[in-house]
């Protein structure tokens, strides 16, 4: 375990020193990877707030019970947002997407300061799970909060097997969690989200 050691913030932000104990607003979607980044920042004594952010994907309501159950397992307070518009999305990559969860994010909890936190981890080819998307996030909330908000990605580095022997370690509330892209229950078993399932199960 020696490995798994999460970093707090990007690499140019603040030091850990100076973040500690502060605030951080997670991005809590109902999955595994969200509810570790929960659980990372909790043991560590931040002041944890989580947000959830529905934009008409497939599982949104099976996606908001689950963040809502994780919320309520570490007794901190929930903010969901819902955007509503003419597409659903479904299995697959979704441009955008964690680009759009941020912002709206901020724009809703009126923050100045802080961290603003997902589960965001290595080993996926999309951008938005990438240190180029979080480098390019931060420099565009630098020119909104002049470096006082941070983009934070405790797992930026760990591929999704560490994410889940943190998860073991830690005891991560796995089983309130959601995890189909197709938003089905049971879960379809075949998506990448599901196929990470099992993995995790398998550990």
């Amino acid at each position: 375990m020696q490995s798994l050691r999460p970093i707090q913030a990007p690499a140019r932000g603040s030091s850990s020193a100076s973040t500690s104990k502060g605030r951080v607003w997670v991005l809590l979607s109902g999955g595994v990877d969200s509810a570790a980044c929960t659980a990372f920042y909790v043991n560590q004594g931040f002041r944890v707030r989580c947000v959830h952010v529905s934009f008409g994907q497939a599982a949104a309501d099976l996606e908001r019970m689950a963040a809502e159950q994780v919320a309520r397992h570490f007794g901190l307070p929930l903010k969901v947002l819902r955007w509503s518009g003419l597409t659903t999305f479904g299995e697959g990559e979704t441009p955008g997407r964690n680009a759009f969860l941020h912002l709206g994010a901020l724009l809703e909890i009126g923050a100045r300061s802080g961290l603003l936190a997902s589960g965001i981890h290595a080993g996926t080819p999309y951008f938005d799970c990438s240190k180029g998307f979080v480098a390019c996030l931060q420099a565009l909330l630098d020119g909104y909060y002049d470096g006082r908000m941070l983009v934070a990605a405790p797992f930026l580095d760990w591929t999704k097997d560490q994410v889940f022997l943190f998860c073991r370690s830690e005891g991560v509330p796995v089983d309130l969690t959601y995890s189909c892209e197709a938003g089905r229950l049971p879960p379809c078993g075949s998506c990448l989200s599901c196929r990470d399932r099992r993995a995790l199960d398998a550990l």
